[in-house]
């Protein structure tokens, strides 16, 4: 059963792995609100104190507050809730397994239009890309297989991307020289989408779900 200690010793940990640049900080300081729209490389430039790091262990642990997870009898861990009483998920992250993190970063950066959130290791083997809400982390393998079923499997997309206006991002991406794997196309199920192929093989889907059929 978890006591206090558990949970101070947690904190500290935070605080460590946030001084050694550890990307996974970034996920445990979103789990606080008001930071939830910081991208990792934001995370790692700001303080971090040893309160918000208890702040982070006592909303991981389902309490209010440090002091509300300090005053409970028991200490143990409760579910996180939204305001219905259910779980809140957040967006998934797709792992992307490339061969270079440093070349797969740089594509999504000048070509796609991505920012690089970070670049983690000399020379890098793990690294994060994101514009507006999307976010891939991307993960050096000496042989990314994933990649390889893609181009014996048609149709096989690794990541999907939902889009506002995918006609623009598509128009967009076209006028910097981007090849696609798939150009835009309305499919059977009524959305739109086109293909992205990075220099790993992995293919990335830009759609649009709600799409007005064209009269």
């Amino acid at each position: 059963m978890p006591k206090i200690e558990t949970y101070r010793k947690r904190a500290k940990q935070i605080v460590r792995w946030h001084r050694e640049s550890n990307y996974s900080v970034g996920g445990k300081v979103r789990q606080l609100a008001r930071f939830r729209a910081l991208t990792d490389a934001e995370v790692l430039a700001m303080p971090m104190p040893l309160t918000l790091a208890q702040e982070i262990v006592a909303a991981e642990a389902g309490f209010a507050n440090w002091a509300t997870l300090r005053a409970s009898l028991d200490g143990m861990p409760q579910e996180r809730t939204n305001e219905e009483g259910l779980p809140a998920l957040r967006p998934a992250v797709p792992i992307l397994f490339v061969r270079s993190v440093a070349e797969a970063a740089e594509f999504y950066a000048s070509r796609l239009g991505f920012g690089i959130d970070f670049l983690h290791g000399h020379p890098a083997f793990y690294g994060s890309v994101s514009r507006g809400g999307a976010c891939l982390h991307l993960r050096h393998v000496h042989e990314p297989y994933f990649a390889a079923f893609a181009e014996r499997e048609e149709g096989l997309i690794l990541a999907t991307v939902e889009v506002s206006n995918v006609k623009a991002l598509f128009a967009e991406f076209r006028g910097r020289g981007v090849e696609f794997a798939q150009p835009l196309q309305r499919q059977a199920w009524g959305g739109l989408d086109f293909h992205v192929r990075d220099p790993a093989g992995n293919v990335i889907s830009f759609v649009a779900y709600e799409v007005p059929a064209e009269t």
